[in-house]
């Protein structure tokens, strides 16, 4: 019997320089895609305008401002953290369903709100809104 000489079997290998050039291509591929998303966002838009509003200074309405290290205000007024349950107890005698507007100026934290905020919670008051800008500063008297 005559033997066939076997080709010796090579061993599968991943070639580098190949992968490097499919990676690259697909790297230019998306940075011109993402480039084209540019025109996408630059269609013209009409957004609806808004008509000015006048803030609502209701007689019953009574702002507590908040600012920096426990300095409150009451319609204006400065008061302290201590005073503000017995205004807010008084309040509550006199108006059974007061409105409170809770605000804060440029200064203040996000914690010394919420404590103002669960103290008017807490002494009763059912209607209770807070202000979404900021004030600059020390507030005008009423």
């Amino acid at each position: 019997m005559v033997r066939i000489p076997r080709r010796p079997v090579k061993k599968a290998r991943i070639e580098i320089i190949p992968l490097i050039d499919v990676v690259f291509f697909l790297l230019a591929t998306f940075v011109l895609f993402t480039l084209t998303l540019d025109r996408i966002r630059t269609l013209p838009v009409q957004f609806p305008r808004a008509s000015a509003v006048r803030p609502t200074n209701a007689p019953d309405m009574i702002t507590v401002q908040v600012s920096d290290e426990d300095t409150m205000y009451w319609n204006g007024e400065s008061i302290t953290r201590a005073e503000l349950s017995g205004r807010l107890a008084t309040l509550i005698e006199n108006n059974p369903d007061p409105r409170v507007l809770v605000a804060g100026d440029t200064r203040t934290t996000y914690g010394a709100a919420i404590e103002v905020l669960d103290l008017v919670r807490a002494a009763g008051v059912g209607r209770v809104a807070i202000e979404t800008r900021a004030r600059p500063g020390r507030p005008a008297a009423r």
